[in-house]
C-alpha cells in the first residue's frame, strides 16, 4: 500500500503562484517603508556639515554621532530577528517603520549634538530593525523563483528616497538657520506606512513553523483566492519546486539561538557577517563622509551636498540592473564581481578633484554599490529555513552595523593623520576583501531555485 503524500507547505504553494495584483500591493507597502529608510538614514551626513557651522560640530563629534548610530543599528537588527519571530513579520515590520518615522521626527526639536544624536541613535535602530524585517518578509511571501528579482525592485524604488533627501537638503538646508530641521521632519514620513497595514498578509511560512497550521492555512487560502482571481485558475502545488540546501527546513528541534551554532547555520552566518561588515563600512564610509570630506576639501557646503545628490541619481539604476541579473546568474558571483567593481570605482573617486570626475566616479559607486546590496538583501536569508532566518539575517545585519562603530573613528582617524586619499583607499579594500570572501566562501543558491521561466511556464498551463 502506498504511503499518503505529505501535504503541501507553505513553500511550496506559495511558489507556484504566478506574479499578481497581490504581489505588487506587497511589493508598493514594502517599498515605502524602504524609501524612507533610505531617505531617513544620511539625514545626518546632509546636515552635519551646516551644524559644523551652526554649533561649532567637530569632524570627531560627527565620527561619534555616527557611531552611535551604528550601535544603535546593530541593536535594532538583533531586536528585530527576535521581534519578528515572536509576534510576526508582518507586525514587526509596522512597528519597526513607525518607530523610526517617531523618532526621526523627534529629532527635528534637537537642540545641540548630543540631543540629536540620541535622537539619531533610536531612529538608526528602528531603521536597521525595519530593514531586516522587510529582507525576510519579501523572502517569504514572493515565489523562490522571482524573489531576488523583486527584492532589488523594492530597493529601486526604496533607494530614490536618497537622492530625494540628498537634493531636498539641497534646497533647504541652506535657506536659514533653521532649515535643516526640515531635512529631519521629511524623514518622518515613513510614519505614513500604516496606511498599508491592511492591505498585507503575515508570512504563512512564519504561522507554519509555529505550529499554527489553522492560521496559516487561513492566510494561504486567503492569498491564492485573491490571486486566483487575479489570475485565472493556479497551477497544481506539485509543481514548484522544495527548498533544498540551507533553505530546507531543519525539522528538529532546538530554539533559533542553538540552532544557528549548528555548522549548517554557523559557517553562513559568519560569511554574511564578513559581507555585511565590508559592505557597512564601504558603503556608509563613502556616503556619510563624502559631503563632509569635500566641504573639508575646499569646496562649499552647497557644492558639496549638490555632487553628492547627482551622484545618488546612479543608485535606482544599480537596483534595475540586479533586478536583471540576480535570478540568471549565480548571485555569489555576481555580487563578487560588484564588490571589486565598487572598490576600483571608488579608489578613483578619492584620487580625484575635478568635479565633473567627481560625480561620474561617485555615480558609478552608487549605481553599482545599489545592485551589490539588493543582491546581498536576496542572498542573505536563502542560506536560512525559516525557523532560522529571522534570526540569523538579524545577527549578521547587525554585526554588519555594529563595524561601522569603529569605522567613522578609523576613517576620522586616517583623515587627521594621513590625509583624504587614505580613507578613499581604506574604503576600496573594504569592498575587495568582501567580494574575495563570497566568492572563495559563499554557498550556490541557484540551483536551490525554480528556473525562471520554467515558473512562467507552469503559472500559464
Amino acid at each position: 500500500m502506498t504511503a499518503p503524500l505529505p501535504a503541501p507547505t507553505a513553500a511550496q504553494r506559495l511558489d507556484r503562484l504566478p506574479i499578481s495584483r497581490f504581489h505588487v500591493v506587497t511589493l508598493i507597502a514594502v517599498s515605502f517603508a524602504y524609501f524612507f529608510e533610505f531617505a531617513d538614514i544620511n539625514t545626518f551626513a546632509v546636515t552635519a556639515p551646516r551644524l559644523i557651522k551652526l554649533w561649532g560640530v567637530t569632524v570627531n563629534q560627527v565620527a561619534y554621532v555616527t557611531s552611535t548610530s551604528f550601535v544603535g543599528m546593530f541593536l535594532g537588527s538583533i531586536v528585530a530577528g527576535a521581534l519578528a519571530d515572536r509576534i510576526g513579520r508582518r507586525r514587526a515590520l509596522t512597528g519597526t517603520t513607525v518607530f523610526f518615522g517617531l523618532f526621526s521626527l523627534a529629532s527635528v526639536f534637537s537642540w545641540d549634538v548630543v540631543s540629536l544624536g540620541v535622537c539619531r541613535f533610536l531612529t538608526s535602530a528602528g531603521l536597521a530593525a525595519m530593514t531586516v524585517v522587510a529582507v525576510i518578509y519579501l523572502s517569504e511571501i514572493f515565489p523562490a523563483a522571482r524573489r531576488g528579482k523583486f527584492q532589488a525592485y523594492a530597493i529601486a524604488i526604496g533607494i530614490c528616497g536618497t537622492p530625494a533627501t540628498n537634493l531636498i537638503a539641497a534646497a533647504v538646508v541652506p535657506l536659514s538657520d533653521w532649515s535643516w530641521r526640515l531635512v529631519y521632519l521629511w524623514g518622518a514620513l515613513g510614519l505614513v506606512f500604516v496606511v498599508f497595514v491592511g492591505r498585507i498578509k503575515e508570512s504563512p511560512r512564519w504561522l507554519e513553523s509555529r505550529g499554527e497550521h489553522d492560521r496559516a492555512e487561513a492566510v494561504l487560502a486567503d492569498i491564492e483566492t485573491t490571486v486566483a482571481a487575479q489570475t485565472g485558475p493556479l497551477p497544481p502545488v506539485a509543481a514548484a519546486a522544495q527548498d533544498v540546501g540551507p533553505m530546507a527546513e531543519d525539522n528538529r528541534g532546538g530554539r533559533p539561538w542553538r540552532l544557528l551554532l549548528r555548522r549548517r547555520y554557523l559557517l553562513p552566518t559568519l560569511l554574511l557577517c564578513v559581507l555585511w561588515v565590508t559592505q557597512t563600512i564601504g558603503f556608509f564610509g563613502y556616503s556619510s563622509w563624502a559631503p563632509t570630506l569635500l566641504a573639508k576639501q575646499g569646496f562649499s557646503v552647497e557644492n558639496s551636498i549638490f555632487y553628492v545628490a547627482l551622484t545618488t541619481i546612479g543608485a535606482p539604476l544599480g537596483c534595475l540592473l540586479a533586478a536583471a541579473v540576480t535570478d540568471r546568474f549565480e548571485r555569489k558571483w555576481v555580487i563578487a564581481v560588484f564588490g571589486a567593481v565598487i572598490g576600483v570605482c571608488g579608489l578613483l573617486y578619492g584620487l580625484t578633484f575635478d568635479p565633473v570626475l567627481i560625480v561620474v566616479f561617485g555615480f558609478l559607486v552608487n549605481l553599482v554599490e545599489r545592485g551589490y546590496t539588493a543582491l546581498a538583501y536576496a542572498y542573505s536569508p536563502e542560506l536560512f529555513d525559516t525557523r532560522t532566518r529571522s534570526l540569523g539575517t538579524g545577527i549578521s545585519y547587525g554585526v554588519g552595523r555594529l563595524s561601522n562603530a569603529a569605522g567613522p573613528l578609523i576613517i576620522a582617524a586616517l583623515y587627521t593623520g594621513s590625509g583624504y586619499l587614505s580613507v578613499f583607499v581604506f574604503i576600496a579594500a573594504t569592498w575587495f576583501v568582501g567580494a574575495i570572501a563570497v566568492a572563495v566562501f559563499g554557498p550556490r543558491t541557484r540551483a536551490r531555485r525554480p528556473a525562471p521561466d520554467t515558473v512562467a511556464s507552469t503559472a500559464s498551463a
